[in-house]
């Protein structure tokens, strides 16, 4: 879904169970992959599409998270590491609303709204991010091998990783495809995930805006999780899907002072962190991220969780729609999140940095 934020402090504003699935189950092999990571591409052929084009991206540093008190580094249960400020030349670059990294924060998978993978590598410096490097762009591709914007499909909002596998929710017709990046790294065809038909069924620009693939040795495993940004139960909370794994079926998150959800991810512990964000005339503009335990997640139930960070205007927030954890070489777990601009010349590409403090 689209929203529009400002990116001056004073200024900003919002413009804007089934079955189990047997095509989920994972070959082994994919598993040992990561489909962060480029594979030699085919040979080009009369239905292969132009090899994905290397494109610039310009990184601006941004020193201080708090805009207020500049030598804050601490909010809530994270500290503030580095950010960048992202450009880039490139018209198809911006609209990320999703990030997926591999096991060492450095390579990534995004998707933009416009249905584009942009996959590359952030560099570092000591232990700040200084750039991004080796970024392509590439349309996502049917079954047919022609972009899925050519039968209409686009506000592509979420991403999940299972070893080479990348699966899509495309929040704008409210479905979700399947990638294997080991035939193609982004050149790989998509194909239809079969999915619980209330999937189908969810308000519009309001489908599913989050997704994660529980490993198979984690309560769930096996599992693929599909969060909805705003589709609502009977009590108002945000509903989710459980696809495929154990315990197929749906459940809900309980929503508060008006958050919608924009993306998940999933600690080392297993734990669910949900990425939030709110607008109103009133209460303002706002994200959160919140800690849902991963045992308390079945068919039917309604979770909830502590907040561990909160920002407003009063920090460099945009529209954050992506969040990913990995573990660094210290042992720290390092949470990066990224913004959507929307293609607008008053917001800001955001890639930020933090540590998880578990005092």
């Amino acid at each position: 879904m689209q929203k529009r934020v400002s990116s001056q402090p004073g200024r900003r504003a919002v413009l804007k169970w089934g079955a189990t699935i047997a095509s989920f189950a994972i070959n082994p092999a994919a598993r040992a992959q990561f489909a962060t990571h480029p594979r030699k591409q085919p040979a080009p052929d009369e239905l292969t599409p132009p090899a994905p084009v290397s494109i610039t991206v310009n990184a601006r540093p941004i020193s201080s998270f708090d805009l207020r008190d500049r030598s804050r580094t601490r909010f809530g249960a994270l500290a503030f590491r580095s950010g960048l400020i992202l450009t880039s030349s490139f018209r198809g670059f911006g609209g990320l609303s999703s990030l997926r990294l591999d096991p060492k924060g450095q390579r990534f998978i995004s998707a933009s709204d416009k249905g584009t993978w942009i996959t590359g590598r952030i560099v570092y410096g000591a232990r700040e991010m200084t750039g991004l490097a080796d970024v392509e762009a590439a349309p996502m591709l049917g079954h047919d091998g022609r972009p899925i914007t050519a039968r209409g499909w686009f506000d592509t909002e979420s991403i999940a990783l299972d070893g080479s596998l990348v699966y899509v929710g495309i929040e704008r017709v409210n479905r979700i495809m399947r990638f294997d990046f080991g035939k193609g790294f982004t050149r790989a065809r998509g194909e239809d995930v079969e999915v619980p038909p209330a999937i189908r069924k969810l308000p519009f620009n309001r489908g599913l805006e989050a997704m994660v693939v529980v490993p198979c040795d984690r309560p769930l495993g096996g599992t693929l999780i599909a969060i909805s940004e705003r589709g609502l139960d009977a009590g108002r909370n945000i509903v989710a899907f459980l696809i495929g794994g154990p315990s197929p079926g749906r459940f809900s998150i309980r929503r508060t002072d008006n958050f919608d959800i924009s993306d998940a991810c999933l600690l080392p512990s297993g734990d669910l962190l949900i990425l939030e964000r709110k607008f109103s005339l009133i209460g303002g503009i706002g994200i959160r991220i919140r800690r849902i335990a991963i045992n308390a997640i079945a068919p039917g139930a309604l979770v909830d969780g502590p907040s561990l960070f909160e920002a407003d205007l009063g920090q460099e927030i945009d529209n954050f729609e992506g969040l990913d954890a990995f573990v660094n070489d210290n042992g720290d777990i390092v949470l990066t999140l990224v913004s959507d601009d929307n293609f607008s010349l008053i917001q800001r590409t955001l890639l930020l940095q933090f540590t998880l403090v578990e005092d």
